[in-house]
């Protein structure tokens, strides 16, 4: 099996100048890129690492993140892409976790990642304005380590229903047949020019993105920190032909001022994924770009795409499409038996885009893969021309943003403020976000600051928002006497009502 790095070989030699990496007036070509992943592969070789350790990437997405992405890649080692987002603690637990001997770190992350790589002994290397001059006199390190079927590429980090996150174990064929797959569903090709505002640390924007522009030999123009206005200046001054994301950033779009104003005329194709996309927007950024706008779906476990709405096929609004070639789905009820179509159930997943396993968690890997299925979760239903819709989910997960945010992890940190004695988190929907995150709490008796409830709230907001990424912390927070509870004492959720 070939190793997924060798997707920038191939395209090197079809086309060196070809323009792979774009970030405003800097570029990177597909030659320029092979060798700079050469030249990482060679710096891993000089700091000891050795075939399968793990090497962490923290970053936006920036011009050297592909270079170091496809370096660690080349040299045989497996790649641990983590959210800059992340606080100390997050990062502390995330290189733990996978053992990362190394990591790679954004220079405006460097404060969380050092004090974090602290309590781990990580090495950390800064991706700052020296990194090229850091690679630039290493001699490339021209052989790509091969790969076999089941070798481990990336561990991607996502968060289970108990808090605390999972790394699931992608390999190189998970990755390199479902870029395959996006090459094929959005018939990327040399000449296309691919909007990179879906973070690469992401699996949508990892695979969708980076590895099938990179693949078909087209070019990724980066927006590290998505603006909708910003987002049309580069639609227009690069010509972006395909443009990919998260139904939050199609809402931004469409509400953008002066969008008007801005030639889009060569954007032919969209696609969204990471939350439902409510119709009236995918209609209206239909009308309003003149652009076919695709939904589809996929997990961090599944590479991620395994069903799409898709251009030569049946294509229902709505909808998260039929399975892409490879793929293989079910719904079935709580003992694993097919439902009949129309029929709601939980959706399983086969097919070589389902993960390896989660990293040093057998017990996790047997509950989620039980017998070869995968199970997602996620509530739908199948209707009888074999189009799958998403209905609901089972886990208790919040999706603000095209991010996966689950609930316990929030409620853990609020237990550690000492005026909190009970904590919920849910969502609610959020017409930016999709939902947003909230928190239901009750007090401690006798706690300090009581008697000043909305200083108390703003001091819980702040107190969570220092300890967690900044898209978990919860938004709106309500004071209850007491959290209404079942008979066994759980707290029940569903009869809480936040603003």
């Amino acid at each position: 099996m070939t190793n997924l790095a060798s997707i920038v070989g191939a395209s090197a030699r079809r086309n060196p100048s070809g323009v792979a990496i774009k970030l405003d007036d800097i570029e990177i070509s597909f030659g320029a890129l092979e060798v700079l992943s050469a030249k990482v592969a060679a710096l891993l070789a000089g700091r000891g690492i050795k075939p399968g350790d793990r090497v962490a990437l923290i970053s936006p997405n920036l011009p050297q993140m592909p270079p170091i992405y496809y370096g660690i890649l080349r040299y045989g080692a497996i790649v641990v892409p983590l959210n800059p987002l992340l606080k100390a603690r997050e990062v502390a637990y995330h290189l733990a976790d996978s053992g990362s001997i190394l990591a790679f770190a954004w220079e405006g992350v460097m404060g969380e990642v050092a004090a974090g790589a602290a309590d781990t002994g990580t090495e950390v290397i800064p991706i700052d304005a020296g990194f090229m001059a850091l690679i630039a006199p290493l001699e490339p390190l021209t052989a790509v380590a091969p790969a076999e079927k089941d070798d481990t590429a990336v561990i991607l980090y996502t968060s289970g229903t108990t808090g605390r996150p999972k790394g699931a174990e992608l390999t190189h064929e998970n990755l390199r047949s479902n870029a395959e797959v996006s090459v094929s569903l959005f018939n990327s090709r040399d000449g296309d020019v691919i909007f990179g505002g879906l973070p690469f640390f992401h699996i949508f924007g990892q695979t969708c993105a980076l590895n099938s522009a990179v693949m078909a030999g087209a070019t990724v123009t980066l927006l590290p920190r998505f603006d909708p206005v910003k987002a049309l200046e580069i639609i227009q001054r690069d010509k972006v032909t395909i443009f990919e994301g998260v139904p939050s950033m199609y809402v931004a779009l469409l509400q953008a001022p002066g969008r008007e104003n801005y030639d889009v005329s060569t954007l032919r194709l969209a696609a969204s994924g990471g939350s439902a996309l409510p119709m009236e927007i995918l209609h209206e950024f239909e009308t309003t770009f003149d652009a076919t706008l695709l939904e589809g779906y996929g997990l961090s476990e599944t590479s991620p795409v395994i069903s799409f709405n898709q251009t030569d096929g049946i294509r229902k609004p709505g909808s998260v499409g039929t399975m892409v070639k490879g793929s293989q789905m079910r719904v079935v009820d709580d003992a694993g038996a097919d439902v009949e179509p129309g029929a709601v159930g939980e959706i399983v997943v086969a097919g070589p885009y389902v993960m390896k396993g989660y990293w040093n968690n057998p017990d996790a890997t047997a509950a989620a893969i039980p017998d070869g299925w995968f199970r997602t979760g996620d509530l739908g239903r199948q209707d009888e021309d074999g189009v799958f819709f998403i209905v609901d989910r089972k886990k208790d997960m919040i999706l603000r943003g095209g991010y996966n945010v689950y609930p316990r992890e929030i409620e853990e940190v609020l237990y550690e403020h000492p005026a909190v004695a009970e904590a919920a988190v849910l969502g609610r929907p959020d017409e930016a976000h999709g939902e947003e995150i909230c928190a239901a709490i009750s007090l401690k008796a006798g706690a300090e600051g009581a008697d000043n409830p909305e200083a108390l709230i703003d001091d819980i907001r702040e107190f969570v928002k220092a300890r967690v990424a900044a898209y978990k912390y919860p938004r709106d927070i309500i004071i209850l006497d007491e959290l209404p509870k079942g008979p066994t004492g759980k707290i029940l959720k569903r009869e809480i009502t936040v603003p």
